[in-house]
């Protein structure tokens, strides 16, 4: 899906939630990345595969470091 330059990370990618949004719905608390991958706000994801992944908040791991 992506089509500028660089690419965005892929929908598999560890940091594909850097993607860029393409569109957003703050009203219903989601957003679509250019890579496929749906972003709720409480940092669930729902991949293009129809997989999720569980909301994961909490300190950056740098943060903790």
């Amino acid at each position: 899906m992506c089509q500028h330059q660089p690419p965005c990370p892929t929908a598999d990618a560890v940091d594909r939630d850097a993607a860029r949004v393409v569109a957003s719905f703050p009203e219903q608390g989601w957003s679509l990345l250019c890579n496929g991958v749906i972003s709720f706000e409480d940092t669930g994801e729902l991949l293009p595969d129809g997989s999720m992944i569980a909301p994961h908040r909490g300190p950056a791991v740098h943060a903790m470091a």
